[in-house]
């Protein structure tokens, strides 16, 4: 068993701190939000994710994890000091670190013995050499300590399993040894263990991120050309996806990539490249592509409700950035919600989880209270999250309680030909009719 101070309470740092827990050691989470860390002492989560209620109840039952707002609890027995607070994005596309400069700081003046400080939020090339001037210039006096990167890549809605049964463990510091023992909190999960200096580490979690968001883009923009030659994006990215050098992943077209990740991570690399005088063109195109896939959305509304969309209702179907989470940051419905709203169309919506988080995102959207109650007196439903409960639904039913059968899917969930005989206008991305 070892001690473990988790900083910041948001979907990295509690799943990170409660599978550590889960793995037998002894973790304190501490955020300074005073409001989080009291529903958490409550049983309550502050945040969606599929299974970590029940893992944070059973790891606090086990008194292996506890919550707090004071940094002298938090690291009173700490030997490892986990920092996962958030990197929002900037003014001009860069990270914004001021939370991760308050975590080192605090740390540095609360420590009473070594530590080894682990960067776990995504932070640009070079924050863990910032974060140790910082740590060594605010201490009251030399205490030993290592920093150490320790990227995560944990997928919203997967997280728990992504934390548990990662397919690589990157970890990156000047000093070895301090490397090693981070290892070695991680030898039971049996994952490859990739140990290199700090600034690798750190360019390892862009770069992956930024060649995932590639991938999306790519198929979309063959999507948006398999649209007017004719041809179906769905069995072109089945047929490249047998190519081992391709693969399947992350080759499904649609509105575009959302979250607390692609979209920041590629404008920080972007903002890193272009400040250190390289020309990132591939970046730009990736983020321009994106940004036209919401804009397709509400073309192919025009096309088929008439160039002006005032007092159409238009029903969104699925909020939530992607399926399993109630995350909306960057999601497609909220730009595409808040496009038509200022186009004054009528906009009603639904998603199993997001309702809440949607009312705030989205102004004036009028929330449904289930799929049918959004079908009903609809000009056009737009699907843009594949729920599992999106799948089998009564669609006889939906056509019946529209005003116009109009079914715009932004994910390819359904089949072109069953929609069309069931007497919808159908449209999905890239299917070539």
């Amino acid at each position: 068993m070892r001690n473990i101070t988790v900083i910041g309470t948001g979907y990295v740092g509690l799943v990170t701190g409660t599978s550590f827990a889960d793995l037998g050691n002894k973790v304190c989470c501490l955020d300074i939000d005073e409001t989080k860390i009291k529903m958490l002492k409550a049983g309550q989560v502050p945040i969606y994710e599929p299974g970590l209620h029940e893992m944070i109840q059973r790891n606090v039952q086990a008194k292996r994890l506890a919550f707090t707002t004071d940094y002298a609890t938090a690291l009173a027995e700490a030997e490892f000091v986990f920092i996962a607070v958030g990197t929002p994005e900037g003014v001009d596309g860069e990270a914004d670190l001021q939370y991760v400069g308050q975590a080192s700081e605090s740390i540095a003046k609360t420590m009473k013995h070594p530590v080894i400080i682990v960067n776990k939020s995504t932070v640009p090339v070079g924050t863990g050499d910032w974060v140790s001037d910082i740590v060594r210039t605010n201490q009251p006096e030399p205490i030993d300590f290592s920093v150490v990167s320790n990227p995560e890549f944990l997928r919203e809605g997967s997280a728990i399993t992504d934390m548990t049964a990662p397919d690589r463990i990157v970890l990156g510091s000047l000093d070895r040894d301090a490397a090693n023992k981070v290892a070695e909190l991680y030898l039971s999960l049996r994952a490859p263990i990739i140990i290199t200096d700090l600034r690798t580490a750190e360019m390892i979690k862009y770069a992956s991120n930024a060649f995932l968001a590639t991938r999306i883009s790519f198929i979309n923009e063959i999507a948006n050309v398999c649209e007017q030659l004719g041809a179906d994006v769905k069995e072109v990215a089945a047929g490249m996806g047998y190519d081992k050098r391709i693969g399947h992943h992350f080759l499904d077209a649609g509105v575009g990539y959302g979250g607390s990740c692609f979209p920041k991570d590629v404008k920080a690399l972007a903002h890193m490249a272009t400040t250190h005088g390289t020309h990132p063109q591939l970046l730009k195109a990736v983020m321009d592509i994106n940004q036209y896939q919401r804009i397709h959305v509400i073309q192919k509304l025009r096309d088929l409700l008439g160039s002006k969309l005032k007092d159409k209702v238009i029903g969104l179907l699925g909020l939530a950035f992607k399926p399993n989470t109630d995350d909306m940051r960057e999601a497609p419905a909220a730009e595409i919600g808040r496009a038509l709203l200022r186009e004054h169309a009528i906009v009603k919506g639904y998603d199993p989880v997001a309702m809440t988080v949607a009312t705030k995102m989205i102004p004036n959207l009028e929330m449904a209270k289930d799929t049918y109650d959004l079908a009903t007196d609809c000009d056009a439903l737009v699907l843009l999250t594949e729920w599992n409960e999106f799948k089998h639904l009564d669609m006889p039913r939906i056509k019946s309680l529209m005003r116009q059968p109009i079914f715009i899917d932004g994910r390819n969930l359904y089949d072109a030909n069953i929609m069309t005989n069931y007497g919808f206008t159908y449209r999905g991305v890239g299917r070539g009719y």
